[in-house]
């Protein structure tokens, strides 16, 4: 794995607010993110300066039964007749879509390009947003079988217990620290922590006349079978990310052009992108992402830095199991040792390792085509200095990890300020 044959920088970057919007329908929400974008290019930047443009979707077929949506997204801003690709890795969608980007600017094709990803997922009732979702699976063995995503990332759970002795405490505490997060982002889909959850849901018993359960702390209410209930065991329904709506847009551009946009640009330093056999039968061990290790391994080696050189990173926790195995796999910490590092704060925003400061995919919502371009939306506050009260001081090298389906697809992609 060589170095770019240009360099290649982040110059703006925005979103929709992430959550439920049934007035809305996702070429809106698009809109909303690409003016949110446009708004944070310090020198501005005008339709005629993007040359083509990338969109991650996984599915509006299904979702919204509308196909074809790269152009209708395009036509939408004032991008047509410019060219555009739709990118589909399943939830790994816009992080193929910023890899698309980033090559199209290195080959020296482009000098500034338009990245997005958008998903419009609550239109439909939960069981038919199950199905659609479950395409991303194998549809020959793990879905007739009754394997859904909560039940495969179940079974990677338990595995990892297993193995490694990882507890569900440990699990627990990937989703408080998250809503920890994500209560301090505007645009996440539920800016609410667990214990003002609980509080609420204490409010609203007290207000019925109904019985008030006694739990202690957060810890307490999420083993509550009634508050938390299980999905696929070990993991209850605050261990999964949401179904949310939702978009993200970033522009690039190669670096000798980016000053004439910004003084700030970040530096996209290192890119990766893996896969894995389909169906998690069909893989030696399913306590890791063979899919998220091999693209860490591009990534680091053509950004010539190490795991311990990250100092900030948005990772996909579609699940809570899933950010402690990326946390593993992206070699922050050892095989087995992403649970204790959770549980002992290292993760958190003061800790050695921030981990998913927006509040995740967790807290902040997981539009599943938008997930990896909004990550980078985090990074790109991040090392701007630009993230608010989540602000994590000094940070000038951040990586954002998204993965699509049980690690089918993984793009991973290092930034420096």
């Amino acid at each position: 794995m060589g170095k770019l044959a240009r360099g290649v920088a982040l110059i703006g970057a925005g979103m929709s607010k992430f959550g439920t919007f049934p007035d809305k329908t996702g070429r809106e929400l698009f809109v909303e993110a690409y003016i949110d974008a446009l708004n944070s290019v310090d020198k501005g930047i005008d339709n005629k300066d993007i040359e083509a443009m990338f969109l991650g979707n996984f599915s509006s077929d299904i979702f919204e039964g509308q196909g074809h949506n790269g152009p209708l997204m395009a036509d939408w801003v004032g991008l047509t007749p410019k060219p555009v690709t739709r990118t589909e890795g399943a939830c790994a969608s816009s992080g193929v879509a910023i890899r698309a980007g980033i090559l199209a600017i290195a080959s020296g094709l482009h000098d500034v390009v338009c990245v997005s990803g958008m998903e419009k997922m609550t239109d439909l009732p939960t069981s038919r947003v199950t199905d659609a979702l479950a395409a991303a699976s194998d549809v020959s063995y793990e879905f007739p079988a009754g394997a859904t995503f909560p039940g495969l990332y179940a079974t990677i759970a338990t595995a990892h217990m297993k193995k490694y002795g990882t507890t569900i405490k440990q699990l627990r505490m990937v989703g408080i620290k998250n809503h920890n997060n994500g209560k301090l982002n505007p645009k996440a889909q539920f800016p609410v922590t667990i214990k003002e959850l609980m509080e609420r849901r204490i409010a609203k018993l007290k207000e019925k006349g109904e019985p008030v359960p006694s739990w202690k702390d957060e810890m307490d209410f999420l083993e509550d079978p009634v508050s938390n209930p299980i999905v696929a065991w070990p993991l209850r329904l605050y261990d999964c990310s949401p179904i949310t709506d939702g978009a993200a847009v970033l522009f690039l551009a190669a670096e000798e052009v980016a000053k004439k946009f910004t003084d700030t640009p970040i530096h996209i330093i290192g890119t990766g992108q893996g896969s894995a056999p389909f169906a998690l039968h069909n893989r030696p061990d399913i306590t890791s992402l063979i899919s998220a290790r091999e693209a860490a391994k591009m990534a680091y080696k053509m950004a010539g830095v190490d795991p311990k050189d990250i100092q900030v990173a948005e990772v996909h926790d579609c699940f809570t199991i899933a950010e402690i195995v990326a946390t593993e796999d992206l070699g922050f910490f050892k095989p087995g040792e992403g649970g204790k590092a959770a549980e002992e704060g290292l993760t958190a925003r003061d800790g050695e390792k921030p981990i998913n400061t927006s509040g995740g995919l967790k807290s902040k919502g997981h539009p599943v085509g938008a997930s990896g371009a909004a990550q980078a939306v985090e990074i790109w506050k991040q090392l701007r200095g630009e993230a608010g009260p989540r602000q994590v001081p000094g940070v000038e090298l951040g990586l954002t990890h998204n993965v699509g389906g049980t690690g089918g697809t993984c793009a991973v992609h290092i930034y420096r300020r």
